[in-house]
């Protein structure tokens, strides 16, 4: 039996987004707006998913740098690290809602 070339095959990104925003959009007329207190909670989670990630990173090149005496050379790179992992971290926060 062969398939339609008029229709899209189930494995296709294109229509899991479409299903994706369908179910968004249904549940969003269900359930309406979120408040702004669930907002403002949402912002603030965000900026601890970036801050926590970048100071964890700066600490830990203050401690390298302390143990092996090179004045700052780790802080930079270890705290641009830990800014990466929090803004990945972030991106799949934000993409998975």
């Amino acid at each position: 039996m062969t398939e339609d070339p008029s229709e899209p095959p189930e494995t296709d990104p294109l229509v899991e987004e479409i299903r994706k925003h369908r179910s968004r959009r249904e549940q969003w007329l269900r359930e309406g707006d979120m408040s702004v207190g669930r907002r403002l909670a949402q912002i603030g989670v965000l900026g601890w998913i970036f801050v926590v990630p970048t100071l964890a990173g700066l600490f830990f090149g203050r401690w390298l740098d302390t143990q092996f005496e090179t004045g700052i050379f780790w802080s930079a790179p270890t705290m641009l690290l830990g800014l990466c992992i929090g803004g990945w971290t972030a991106w799949k926060w934000m993409n998975a809602r």
